[in-house]
């Protein structure tokens, strides 16, 4: 129970505590960003507003507000609140504060809201722990994460709890929470002020973390006010103003959020691959340097160009493949920090080619056919000749013996068309090789036609040569003469 000399600790605590925390929201008006969950009318709003509350996990990256929403939403309802962070707590602590939250609620019909802070540094077993509270309604629980809980948290849990996401805040929600703290009397309480150049330095530094902005403004806060103590100078407005030079050197040296094996990896690895498909020679540097910046492989970079290359250009400029091969060897070899000019250039060669995709979706769709249909036997003439009976398979006709080494032979097995697979693009290298195919195939068809109009007229003339002569007709006669010639003539006597 909180009593004045609680509050008077509280408060104490308070003034010593840095910003970040002194300016925590007390009720869900005083949220900055995440409208989508927090606003007039949403799901969360309605059952804290009604004490509706059920388990919920919020998910999002650091400083968005998921531990300042949970102690809201303490304040709010009428539930006894219990936190427990997940680095420290074991099993024991879990059912210690269970059954306080079980007796609570027999006893005084209290529910029992348990935040447990990195819930997905909990292992399999702490997790556990918590299935038969949650199942029964013991407790509430709400768990915050940084990471993907659809791959840190147990699959039993997790479908027991309501899963919020919660987004990096935008730079128009980072700079009223800079004005808010310039001004509240729980920040900096008017005794400075930022200029419109500092406030444009924190909201980059801060890269949407709440907590980094209001970090980076306390620490220029401390920094203007050595100074001008120092210096025994006061601004007209009688409030220390805070400069970019400040800001620069309080904030040293802040990396973009860059997690290599988690969720920040492969959102960023998908952008450059992405962008490289798009071609967006400025996206593809830039998310590149990115990788580049948070320490990334070089070599799975390089691979993943080489992917590209194949995937995404293919034979529309076949010299792609290989400038991404030689900037893999390149990250091999040279490594960091020489091997981001080969990466590049690869990557902007792959950014700037004419694009198909033919050879992946021809592949592709082989495979399903070979994998839906019955098996396809090789036609005999196509089968290897090195064994005994060959000689009665049928005749294959070597490409080489004709022009334009091109023959007009069928080589995929009956019940398969040509064209069922590979489908070319018409840019680059790839339509240009497909128009001089095509154009072979068409004069070696035009002439073999045209040989076979030429030999169906030989063949005419001939069979006119040989024709027998036509027998003349009868010369009329009367059907006297008629009768006579049809009567038969009487055999010679001695051989009747």
């Amino acid at each position: 129970m909180e009593t004045l000399f609680s509050q008077i600790n509280q408060d104490k605590r308070d003034r010593c505590a840095p910003l970040a925390w002194r300016m925590r929201p007390r009720s869900l008006n005083e949220v900055v960003g995440q409208q989508d969950i927090c606003a007039e009318g949403t799901w969360l709003y309605q059952a804290i507003q009604h004490d509706t509350l059920t388990s919920l996990l919020l998910y999002g990256p650091p400083g968005v507000g998921k531990t300042s929403l949970a102690h809201v939403i303490a304040h709010t309802t009428h539930a006894q609140f219990e936190a427990l962070s997940a680095i420290g707590g074991t099993v024991a602590d879990l059912r210690k504060i269970i059954a306080r939250a079980d007796e609570a609620l027999l006893r005084q019909g209290i529910r029992t809201i348990v935040f447990i802070d990195e819930i997905h540094r909990f292992s399999r077993a702490q997790q556990d722990a918590l299935l038969p509270a949650v199942e029964q309604g013991i407790i509430i629980l709400i768990g915050a994460t940084t990471e993907n809980p659809y791959f840190e948290v147990n699959t039993a849990l997790r479908s027991r709890l309501h899963i919020i996401t919660m987004h990096a805040l935008s730079q128009d929600d980072i700079c009223e929470l800079l004005q808010r703290a310039c001004s509240d009397k729980r920040g900096l309480n008017s005794a400075f002020e930022l200029t419109a150049e500092a406030r444009d330095r924190i909201v980059v530094f801060a890269h949407g973390d709440a907590r980094a902005a209001l970090t980076i403004l306390d620490e220029a806060a401390t920094l203007a006010r050595v100074q001008s103590d120092s210096a025994q100078t006061s601004h007209q407005s009688g409030k220390t103003p805070i400069t970019f030079q400040h800001v620069e050197a309080s904030a040293g040296v802040r990396l973009p959020s860059y997690d290599k094996n988690k969720d920040e990896h492969y959102d960023i690895i998908s952008a450059f691959i992405k962008s490289m498909r798009g071609s967006d020679p400025d996206a593809a540097l830039y998310w590149l340097a990115r990788m580049i910046d948070g320490g990334e492989d070089p070599r799975f970079i390089a691979r993943r160009i080489m992917i590209a290359a194949s995937e995404d250009v293919g034979n529309a400029d076949p010299q792609a493949l290989l400038v991404a091969s030689a900037a893999f060897r390149a990250a091999e070899v040279i490594g960091y920090p020489e091997c981001r000019i080969n990466l590049a250039q690869a990557a902007l060669y792959v950014a700037l080619a004419p694009k198909s995709n033919a050879a992946e979706a021809g592949i592709d769709a082989a495979l399903a056919a070979v994998r839906s249909s019955k098996q396809a036997y090789v036609p005999s003439y196509l089968r290897d000749r090195h064994r005994p009976g060959a000689q009665d398979y049928g005749e294959y006709h070597y490409p080489h013996n004709y022009e334009d080494g091109w023959v007009d032979q069928r080589y995929l097995p009956q019940g398969i068309e040509q064209g069922s697979f590979f489908k070319p693009s018409q840019r680059g290298w790839e339509a240009q090789a497909c128009k001089r195919l095509d154009g072979i195939a068409a004069a070696h068809r035009a002439q073999v036609a045209s040989q076979r109009t030429q030999a169906a007229g030989h063949r005419t003339q001939a069979a006119d040569c040989t024709k027998p002569a036509p027998t003349p007709a009868p010369s009329p006669c009367s059907h006297e003469q008629a009768a006579h010639r049809a009567k038969p003539s009487p055999l010679p006597r001695d051989t009747r």
